[in-house]
This record gives structure tokens, C-alpha cells and sequence, in this order.
């Protein structure tokens, strides 16, 4: 038996040994593969840049080019100075996506603890009631929410875009429920030894722990807020409250008749609408990971 295991062992060995090999190996063409990949992905966002600095007569020409030729940047000066009020267009977007994110982190957080931890007959009949709301199609309930809204007088305010917000969804309240599983128990057993109710619990031990999972939701409704634009074009009438999704599209609908609209300030409109999503989760990425990597640790007892 000991001369198996030790042949054994040197064969086990050297099967290691290749696949650590052969793992090297595979490195420089998997970076090979990722750089191609992403350069081919990054060929728009390019075309874009190269568009916003391009001149007025190339854009009436439209002999556009790939890799910028022409560095106008005036461009993203004169965008503001046009008859569009873009820097409330901006302010305006700020407001709304504030509001989504405070009202999505604080709900969120809330009902997910609320299901992970709380005891309640029906409560996990009520869960999968949640969950299979996700199943439900934006559209169908896009004309009972106006009516709703309509009835409410938040018709062309700011109300119907961020109140929403504070009641959750059923994504963001799966991936609290799923992180707050995977604590100890013995944590809140510990805490309401020394007094602590559920929301004290909540608000002075859970909620720092949550961190990682409540700052990925920010950054979800953050990106999907800033860019929204059916909810604003239904809800808002009125060009000093609509945000720059909207006046990003009106820049190409003021055109005169028969007239190009001005792509290159048209491309920088969308510069300004892509960039802080991309700032924003270029910074918040780690938190994404850590989101897995501490809910992961956390269950391992």
C-alpha cells in the first residue's frame, strides 16, 4: 500500500506540474485574446471621440473619420451654449439619479435584512411573491403606473422617477436577502444579548457590513437612472425638468428642416451622458467583487 501511494504521488505530481504549465502558458494568449476583444469593443466608443472634435464643415461634409483627425475642443464649451439649457439638463439628471440611489440603497437594504433575518408566517411565500415580480414586463405596467401617477397630480415632476425608488425591486432585495444569509447568525444572537432590537441591529452591525452589496445596487441604479429615457419622456413635459437623456435627443430634433443635425455636438451630449456612468463604476468595481468575496468568506464557518 505505501509502494502505491508512492508511486502514486509523483504521478499526481507531475499531472500538476503540466497543468501549472500548461496554465502559463495560456496566460499570454488569453491577454492576447482580451486585448483584441477589447480594442475591437472600444472601436464606438472612438468613432465617438472622433466625432465630437470634428469640425462643423466635416460634419456638414460628413467625411467622418475612425481615429480623430480634428481636436475642436470648443466643441464641448459651445454644447452649453446653445439654445438648449444643457446645464440644467445636467442638474436635472443629478436630482433624479440622487434621489433613485438613495431611495433604492435605503429600501433595499431594509426589506432584504428584513427577509434574510426577520421570522414571519408566509414570509418566504411572500419572497417568492418578490422574485417573481422580476418575470413581469416593464411594459405591461406602464400604462396603470401613468393612470396611477396621473391621478396623483406627479404628472411632469420629478416625483414618478425617484418615489418608485424608495419601495425597492426585486433584484436588489434577492442580493441583500442572499449577502445577509450568508453572516453568521450568532451575530445578531450576540446583539440582542446586549439589547439590541432588529433595527438596532440593522443600523449599527448590519449596515456597515452591508457596505460592499449596498454600494453595488447604487452603483446598478445609478447607471440605469442616468441614462434613463423612456421614464423621463413620459412623465416630463415641461424642457426645464427633463434631463440630459432627453436633451441629448433634442439637440437632434431642433435642427432646421433638411438640415444635418450637429453631430459632433450631438456626440459630445453623449460624452457627458456616458462618462460619469463609466467613472462611476471604474471606481466603485472593487465593490462588486467584494460584494461576492465577503457574502462568500462570511458563510464559511
Amino acid at each position: 500500500m505505501a509502494t502505491a501511494l508512492s508511486t502514486a504521488a509523483p504521478g499526481q505530481h507531475v499531472r500538476s506540474t503540466e497543468r501549472v504549465v500548461r496554465a502559463k502558458r495560456s496566460t499570454p494568449f488569453s491577454y492576447a485574446t482580451l486585448i483584441i476583444v477589447s480594442a475591437v469593443l472600444c472601436v464606438p466608443l472612438v468613432f465617438v471621440i472622433s466625432i465630437a472634435l470634428s469640425s462643423d464643415q466635416t460634419v456638414n461634409a460628413n467625411t467622418f473619420t475612425i481615429i480623430p483627425r480634428e481636436f475642436h475642443w470648443e466643441n464641448f464649451t459651445r454644447v452649453f451654449g446653445t439654445e438648449l439649457p444643457m446645464q440644467r439638463f445636467l442638474l436635472n439628471s443629478v436630482i433624479i439619479s440622487a434621489g433613485a440611489v438613495a431611495g433604492q440603497v435605503l429600501s433595499s437594504g431594509l426589506v432584504g435584512y428584513a427577509f434574510a433575518r426577520l421570522r414571519a408566517p408566509g414570509k418566504n411565500a411572500l419572497f417568492i411573491v418578490v422574485i417573481a415580480t422580476m418575470m413581469i414586463p416593464s411594459q405591461i405596467t406602464m400604462i396603470p403606473q401613468f393612470l396611477l401617477f396621473k391621478e396623483l397630480g406627479w404628472v411632469n415632476t420629478y416625483l414618478p422617477l425617484i418615489v418608485p425608488n424608495f419601495f425597492s425591486n426585486a433584484f436588489n432585495v434577492f442580493l441583500v436577502r442572499q449577502f445577509v444569509s450568508r453572516l453568521p447568525s450568532e451575530i445578531d444572537e450576540a446583539a440582542m444579548v446586549d439589547g439590541l432590537g432588529f433595527f438596532g441591529i440593522y443600523r449599527r452591525i448590519m449596515l456597515p457590513m452591508l457596505a460592499p452589496v449596498l454600494i453595488a445596487i447604487g452603483i446598478f441604479t445609478l447607471t440605469a437612472t442616468w441614462g434613463d429615457f423612456m421614464g423621463p419622456l413620459i412623465y416630463l413635459n415641461d424642457e426645464s425638468k427633463m434631463p440630459l437623456a432627453l436633451g441629448v435627443q433634442y439637440i437632434t430634433s431642433t435642427s432646421q428642416a433638411l438640415q444635418a443635425p450637429p453631430w459632433n455636438l450631438v456626440m459630445v451630449g453623449s460624452i457627458l451622458l456616458t462618462l460619469p456612468m463609466i467613472l462611476v463604476y471604474y471606481l466603485g468595481q472593487r465593490y462588486l467583487y467584494e460584494m461576492d468575496i465577503s457574502g462568500g468568506s462570511a458563510g464559511v464557518k
